[in-house]
């Protein structure tokens, strides 16, 4: 039996995306790699439809993007530079509530494209989530402790990066287990927000790069082959 495949963010009949809604994709932002990172990538801009698709997958389980989302992930990522991959678990209680963990079924599409073995090295100690708090708070993120053997050279999944909190926490703990090198990829970051103008002409400039990109489409996400 065959299922009918739809656009998650139009619901249009075909691929996920759309030609239309991937045609409005934008990359994500150019930012700073976060401490304790080795590397950290985005693939699309937190924003219109790009928010949209990670959203409807997020909250509403739409796995048909899951495919195109790891495939052009996994683009980013050296594999030759992984030794394993995991994800930043959700909170216990959104795992009950939703009955999957976004950023889990990431990593496993990821890790077969990258033919990497793919371990929840992680742990989420209680805490508020992410999603709803105050910026300055999100920084700080969530607590994580590493479980099992880690290995030397791990790659953190995760669906979206606002501040980095959580990806940095998720280094700090795998780096504290024995982890030389962390890397991190998500699936979406969020936009750079507009901030009183700069003294320094070349930061200004810089920024005004990065917008730039920001609004320029991705195009279309790779066919899913896996």
């Amino acid at each position: 039996m065959f299922f009918q495949v739809s656009c998650p963010v139009c619901g249009r009949r075909g691929a996920a995306p759309c030609d239309a809604c991937a045609a409005q994709l934008c990359p994500a932002p150019d930012l700073p790699v976060p401490a304790g990172l080795t590397v950290c990538k985005a693939l699309l801009s937190y924003e219109g439809v790009g928010r949209e698709l990670v959203a409807r997958l997020k909250y509403r389980n739409a796995r048909a993007v899951i495919g195109p989302l790891a495939a052009a992930m996994a683009g980013l990522v050296d594999a030759a530079a992984v030794d394993a991959v995991t994800w930043a678990p959700t909170s216990t209680a959104r795992w009950r509530r939703r009955g999957f963990d976004q950023a889990e079924l990431l990593a496993r599409a990821v890790a077969r494209r990258l033919r990497r073995p793919c371990r929840p090295f992680l742990t989420r100690q209680p805490g508020p989530p992410q999603t709803g708090r105050a910026r300055s708070a999100r920084v700080t993120g969530p607590v994580f402790v590493a479980i099992g053997r880690v290995p030397r050279r791990v790659l953190v999944v995760d669906d979206v990066i606002t501040t980095g909190g959580t990806v940095v926490a998720s280094a700090r703990a795998l780096r504290d287990a024995g982890a030389r090198e962390v890397s991190a990829v998500a699936a979406a970051r969020t936009p750079l927000k507009a901030g009183p103008s700069s003294t320094d002409p070349a930061r200004d400039d810089s920024v005004r790069r990065r917008s730039s990109r920001r609004h320029q489409p991705l195009g279309r996400l790779p066919v899913d082959t896996a």
